[in-house]
């Protein structure tokens, strides 16, 4: 097949590999994200990474649930515990020299809500909620293909969120990577609780920029719509993405972490619970907040509510299909690009 494209004469021979190589990840990774979570699990999402990264600079790590209780990981441990296909910690790293990029996401296969059951129709369409590790994982790979001039050090958090007499009850405290207790009120606000490790093992390694990218919250779509993402962080990381964004013509809206909402996740038996039972203003934000609990305060650090543009539920629009969108990976990658030229 042949695909004539018409352009203006000053890009007559302008050098597309690099479009079609970020392309085709994109793709791959809307195929992964629509996957029925009966055929895609966190085991076997860490066998599409690896597969994937054959015959690229990348090294691939993978921690199964004896190697995670080993590296005190309580949060992905403590979400995937209810189900009968454990969780998995993917590390991907790229070394191509420079400024040092740290990326968390999450990989939550099927989210039920975990014993805070979701209601039926909520429940439809959270094989989408590893997007965000979906992203990460796609960006990493086009940037090796590139051959871009820093490192990277991807950190996929994956869980299956199921109900079982194994299950994390609401009340459980939960001991995350870099310490701090964490009481659960309501187990389906997971995706915090996995992103917390992915965060706390990046601040180890004192990465130079942290972006986490996530499919976390409801409330999202509730603030922005569904085609924004929200942004939400401190430090240089926040300008970044936000320059990126815009240079990939992709929609994002940094949002505020007010600091008198995080008062709200106080309690009286851990150093944070994860949500704040009975409150619906600003839940976005309080997500926001309890990740920024795991990086340092004065990090450059992201975070990108993703739960609005990552499936697009109604008819296609310019470049987004009906189903998963791929958003975010372009803006991802050309920061990386941007990074590896300053």
């Amino acid at each position: 097949m042949a695909i004539e494209l018409v352009v203006d004469e000053k890009l007559l021979g302008t050098d597309i590999s690099e479009s079609l190589n970020l392309a085709s990840r994109i793709v791959q990774a809307r195929q992964i994200i629509n996957t029925p979570a009966n055929d895609l699990w966190p085991e076997k999402l860490a066998e599409i990474c690896i597969t994937a990264s054959s015959g690229l600079p990348l090294e691939i790590e993978v921690w199964d649930e004896e190697r995670l209780a080993k590296e005190n990981c309580g949060g992905i441990l403590g979400v995937g515990q209810g189900s009968e296909r454990p969780p998995r910690l993917i590390k991907m790293t790229y070394r191509g020299g420079g400024k040092h990029l740290g990326l968390v996401g999450k990989g939550i296969t099927f989210d039920t809500g975990g014993l805070s059951l979701k209601p039926a129709e909520s429940m439809v369409g959270m094989k989408y909620d590893m997007a965000g590790a979906a992203t990460v994982m796609a960006a990493v790979l086009a940037i090796a293909e590139q051959k871009l001039a820093l490192d990277v050090t991807a950190i996929l958090c994956v869980a299956e969120n199921m109900p079982s007499g194994q299950a994390t009850r609401p009340g459980d405290v939960l001991t995350m990577r870099n310490g701090k207790t964490v009481e659960v009120l309501n187990t389906d606000a997971e995706g915090r609780l996995v992103m917390a490790d992915g965060l706390s093992l990046l601040t180890e390694m004192n990465v130079d920029h942290i972006v986490d990218v996530a499919t976390l919250t409801g409330a999202a779509t509730i603030a922005l719509g569904n085609r924004y993402a929200g942004v939400m962080g401190h430090g240089e990381a926040v300008s970044l993405i936000r320059t990126a964004a815009v240079e990939s013509d992709e929609l994002m809206w940094e949002m505020p972490l007010p600091a008198e909402l995080r008062p709200l996740l106080d309690s009286d038996l851990a150093d944070l619970t994860n949500v704040k039972i009975g409150n619906r203003a600003g839940g976005m934000l309080i997500a926001g907040w309890f990740l920024s609990e795991f990086v340092n305060p004065d990090a450059s650090w992201a975070h990108l509510d993703i739960a609005g543009p990552a499936n697009n539920d109604g008819g296609p629009f310019a470049s987004t299909p009906k189903g998963a969108s791929g958003v975010a990976i372009r803006t991802l990658v050309q920061m990386a690009k941007n990074l590896s030229s300053s």
